[in-house]
């Protein structure tokens, strides 16, 4: 295998219709967009290009757009935003066929009050121990409690496993980079929990069922005509794989901070190759 690094997206612009970004460690950093963001989606909008960020954020879409309206990203750059939040959101107030059937209302919460929107509007019943509840929310770490290990979460994890749980975990995502920070997400938890033999259920990136709603909100049937870019390969890249879609490869965000800012077409496809992925080629930035 070879990765091809293209230094802008205009190269491929006219290739594909539609566009679906993942936001942290792409489209910003956690604090502030990447230079060249804005710009390049205005160009692709220009072209009268479709374009959906597709986050495993545990939160729903109306938070994710108030952070980047204050990061002073322009509402009319794109089309729509699926995250895991606005996800599990429906799922847990629809409660569609299969795994979400199997457990009551009552959710006991791991995570920072900031996630709650994913049980508004009756979607969950939160109750304040793992004693009483139907099943355990898992948002992920809490700032206050610690962003960097998992082993604050242990004694509540354990209580919710005694209690027999089923885990919905609302970001499938193991870390995330804000700034030049590394954080744990949900997902390092899920991995706690997985050990022990617990029943969880992660939303979002790769599992392919979040590609419907995409698809969705960017108006389209035909997902060969769709490119997604993220800088995750067992998540983006496997993601769009899983959907039908070709991926590429951001060297933003996790991959800068696993590889650095510069890594070679060699290091990329042994990574690739071990991920099990076949990303279309590499993006220096999201720029144009």
């Amino acid at each position: 295998m070879t990765i091809k690094i293209y230094e802008g997206l205009e190269p491929l612009a006219d290739r594909y219709d539609g566009y679906v970004f993942d936001l942290w460690g792409v489209v910003h950093d956690g604090r502030a967009l990447y230079p060249g963001v804005p710009e390049c989606l205005a160009m692709l909008r220009q072209r009268g290009k479709r374009i959906v960020f597709l986050t495993n954020a545990p939160r729903r879409a109306w938070f994710i757009q108030g952070m980047l309206d204050k990061m002073g990203l322009e509402r009319g750059l794109y089309d729509g935003i699926i995250s895991s939040g606005e996800v599990s959101w429906r799922w847990l107030k629809e409660r569609p066929e299969g795994w979400f059937r199997k457990f009551g209302p009552r959710g006991f919460h791991i995570g920072p009050e900031r996630d709650l929107s994913v049980a508004e509007d009756g979607a969950a019943e939160l109750v304040a121990t793992p004693e009483e509840a139907d099943f355990l929310l898992n948002t992920g770490p809490d700032p206050d409690r610690g962003s960097h290990s998992v082993e604050a979460y242990r004694p509540a994890l354990e209580r919710c496993f005694a209690a027999k749980l089923p885990m919905v975990c609302v970001n499938p995502d193991r870390a995330v980079m804000v700034g030049t920070d590394k954080l744990i997400c949900a997902g390092a938890l899920a991995d706690i929990y997985l050990g022990w033999g617990g029943d969880v259920f992660e939303v979002g990136k790769p599992d392919p069922a979040v590609y419907g709603p995409v698809m969705e909100a960017l108006e389209m049937t035909d997902r060969a005509r769709v490119l997604a870019v993220g800088d995750t390969p067992h998540t983006d890249l496997a993601g769009a794989a899983a959907a039908g879609m070709d991926s590429l490869w951001a060297m933003t965000g996790l991959t800068a901070n696993a590889h650095g800012d510069d890594p070679s077409p060699e290091v990329l496809a042994r990574v690739a190759e071990e991920e099990g992925v076949r990303p279309l080629g590499a993006l220096r930035s999201l720029r144009w």
